[in-house]
């Protein structure tokens, strides 16, 4: 079942990608008490998530703090190294909090699993981006096939 506006996130650990290496953490801890712009990509480095998605927030990180957004957290099926890797290339690094769901397991309890299998990348989250208030979902949009429309940052901005 897929998680709706409303819902509280799962409690599920996943792995920080960060300059001093990977860094476990639990996403009920990651979310609680903040406003939050949460996103997910099917992959790092991949065209559409790294010349549009991770690049938006980046550019919009500031116009969503003034909307009251205390953290913008961006996931993939990818692990914590490639997640760190994909930040520094793309100037995220202390602007945007890498998760790394490695197994794909908080995508799974999400409900928003793709299957990628045709195109060689296996079990993948589809796109999507959230509000997420201390832990629940206040905003939920899933893009539809391969667009990219309602996921980004400007998107969001016009939900705060």
């Amino acid at each position: 079942m897929t998680i709706a506006k409303g819902d509280k996130l799962p409690d599920v650990k996943v792995m920080l990608g960060t300059p001093e290496g990977p860094q476990e953490a639990q996403t009920g801890e990651l979310f609680a008490g903040k406003k939050t712009a949460f996103f997910a990509v099917p992959g790092a480095f991949t065209p559409t998530c790294s010349a549009k998605h991770l690049p938006g927030f980046v550019e919009q990180a500031e116009a969503l703090a003034q909307k009251g957004v205390d953290q913008i957290v961006c996931m993939s099926v990818n692990d914590a190294f490639v997640m760190d890797a994909w930040a520094k290339d793309q100037g995220a690094q202390g602007k945007v909090v890498m998760v790394a769901d490695g197994n794909g397991a908080f995508t799974k309890a999400l409900g928003l699993e793709l299957d990628a299998s045709g195109f060689g990348m296996g079990g993948r989250s589809q796109r999507f981006s959230m509000i997420v208030d201390d832990g629940s979902v206040a905003e939920l949009n899933i893009e539809q096939g391969g667009a990219y429309e309602v996921s980004s940052a400007d998107y969001m901005l016009g939900q705060l």
